[in-house]
């Protein structure tokens, strides 16, 4: 594109008619550029710099991708690491050119960088010098103007190509500072750096990256967070990954929080069950699943639970599984991460603070006690392999490969009856009138059961129970009436039958029987690709005994890429349910719900659309 001659209006102040400009492709956007006339009335003269007017003189625009326009909001001159830099911050975008060596042809020093403000966490500005570079660079320049710098620092994650590993996008971190001398006065440079620092910010939180549908809110800016750390998580590296990573990117977009180390098994539930959660506007979990599983449960035990379980909840993955990490991101259509790149970028959302509806699955068990959960119920080959995989803990995510291995070398079939609502039968609730009548009877009808009701829990397999380890569910006193949530409108007390629009698999014998509501099982296991955050669906799938070892082998290497529901084996069934019972026949086995122990015995679950809430942006 040739350069276009533009003529301003005159200065409003002065009167004065301003100089023409030369417009100025730069990287796929137009800015303006300053330029002169020579006294003969010649063609403009070469590119000086780049041209930042006050709206009051002038209005340069920007052109962007739809073909509107939009001003340039700020433009300086700032040096950074020995170099002059041309800095210009428009609505979405911050662009920075090197002015040294500028030519007449290019209008800077090279191919202009430019970071989008949704990859932008945020900007801060200060007196002293933070890095060697930026000292040394004072040095260069003099004692005299080194008194009187300031400087801004602006933060950037965008998705950038892995450096190993093959293909793929990752998060990477990216720093931008320049040093503000344009006064001799320190403070007017203060003054200056943090004006850009501040407006670099509230560009950065009107460009929220939102992924397309389910956010529901935004986290007030700055927002305060109660942030819970299980030390002993995965290969009880939690607290380390935290001070190298998610500690860094909080301060960084200014966001105060409060810290409290995890000492025993439910600190956490009890904590969040007693605290005043007024004093944060969310909670963030640094663990494995199990940790969420403790604040969730601890949400629905508060008296107001009805305003505590919409706190807005953030997931950093420290554990060995990270499902519902790993499952955020497969909502967002990002690419498939592990490790810390896949912590550094659910740090990321947690800093933008989307927030998004969350559904919670009630849980009944024989002896009515009632969980709340967000990831899965897994009896047979998956909670064997949840569990007995506990001892390869130290050798992180890696344990349930070696679990699985174990357990097909000695695999096992449970006998048992399954029922399930399909989704389609959503026209058969109760009234929000019928159900509250009827949460209290329900309830008691279920305490009361002949059946499977027993004053203690089924000691046919031992609690986990292991202070390094959330493995572990606690028993409550809670009373049938005393029972807080939203009433299960869809079960019926066990010593009932189903209701007659129920599926009941005329099958017993299965290997495996899993109910996910998220998409992960763990960070490299996608075993409800079809599962969003907020479809109000149990995502049921069960493996029929005779399966061979080999074909159940084949089944969970192709979970691994979320194809397995696709490869046509006769012994895997999927469907989409609202509600399910599960009654085990054999005398042991093992039952998880979100990979934790729960008694053994019959179970049945109900799912309840958006009762949560998830940062998930």
């Amino acid at each position: 594109m040739a350069p276009q001659i533009v003529t301003p209006r005159r200065n409003q102040l002065t009167g004065m008619k301003l100089a023409p400009l030369v417009l100025v492709r730069i990287s796929e956007r137009y800015i303006y550029a300053r330029a002169g006339l020579s006294s003969r009335g010649s063609p403009p003269l070469p590119l000086l710099s780049l041209l930042f007017c006050h709206p009051s003189l002038m209005e340069p625009l920007e052109t962007i991708r739809n073909g509107a326009s939009r001003p340039v909001n700020l433009y300086g001159e700032f040096s950074g690491k020995g170099v002059r830099y041309a800095v210009i911050l428009s609505e979405r975008e911050l662009t920075v050119c090197r002015l040294d060596g500028c030519s007449s042809s290019s209008g800077g020093g090279g191919k202009p960088s430019v970071f989008s403000l949704e990859d932008c966490l945020g900007s801060r500005a200060h007196l002293e010098p933070q890095h060697r570079e930026e000292e040394e660079e004072d040095e260069e320049e003099g004692d005299e103007c080194t008194g009187s710098s300031a400087y801004f620092s602006v933060y950037f994650y965008p998705l950038r190509r892995r450096r190993w590993a093959g293909a793929g996008l990752a998060r990477h971190r990216v720093e931008q500072r320049f040093r503000v001398s344009t006064s001799e006065d320190p403070r007017a440079n203060l003054e200056e750096a943090r004006r850009w620092a501040r407006a670099i910010r509230e560009g950065s939180i009107r460009n929220r990256l939102q992924r397309t549908g389910g956010v529901c809110a935004e986290l007030k800016s700055p927002c305060r967070i109660l942030l819970l750390l299980n030390p002993h998580s995965g290969k009880g590296q939690a607290h380390s990954l935290f001070t190298t990573h998610v500690q860094h990117m909080l301060q960084e977009a200014s966001i105060p929080y409060t810290l409290i180390i995890t000492e025993r098994q439910n600190h956490a539930r009890e904590l969040v069950r007693e605290v005043d959660l007024s004093q944060w506007d969310a909670l963030a979990i640094m663990s494995g699943d199990g940790l969420l599983f403790e604040v969730v449960n601890g949400l629905m035990e508060r008296e107001d639970w009805e305003e505590a379980i919409k706190t807005p909840l953030g997931v950093l993955p420290g554990g060995s599984g990270n499902a519902v990490a790993a499952s955020i991101h497969h909502y967002c259509g990002l690419q498939p991460m592990s490790g810390e790149e896949l912590l550094v970028s659910c740090g990321f959302m947690l800093c933008k603070g989307l927030v998004s509806r969350l559904d919670l699955t009630s849980i009944r068990t024989a002896s009515n006690q009632r969980i709340f959960s967000f990831l899965s119920l897994a009896w047979g080959f998956v909670a064997d392999v949840d569990i007995e995989s506990e001892k390869y803990r130290h050798v992180g995510a890696a344990r349930f490969t070696v679990g699985t291995l174990v357990r097909l070398a000695s695999l096992r079939v449970y006998q048992g009856k399954l029922s399930y609502l399909p989704a389609e039968e959503s026209g058969s609730y109760l009234s929000p009138e019928q159900s509250t009548e009827s949460l209290t009877d329900i309830s008691q009808q279920m305490s009361s059961s002949s059946d499977y009701s027993d004053s203690s829990p089924c000691t046919n397999h031992p609690l986990h129970n292991s202070c390094n380890s959330n493995n572990a569910f606690k028993q409550t006193n809670q009373s049938p009436a005393s029972v807080l949530g939203p009433p299960d409108s869809l079960l019926v007390p066990f010593d009932q039958p189903v209701p007659a629009h129920w599926t009941v698999v005329s099958e017993q014998d299965f290997v495996l029987v899993l109910a996910a509501y998220q998409s992960h099982l763990a960070e490299d296991l996608i075993a409800a690709p079809a599962s969003r955050l907020e479809d109000g669906v149990i995502h049921l799938i069960y493996v029929k005994a005779g399966i061979s070892r080999a074909a159940l082998l084949r089944l969970f290497l192709a979970m691994e890429k979320g194809t397995h529901l696709s490869i046509n084996c006769p012994y895997v069934v999927y469907v989409k349910a609202r509600a399910l019972r599960l009654e085990p026949y054999s005398p042991k086995g093992t039952i998880t719900v979100d990979g934790e122990l729960v008694e053994y015995g019959p179970v049945q679950a109900q799912i309840h659309d958006s009762l949560g809430r998830l940062i998930a942006g």
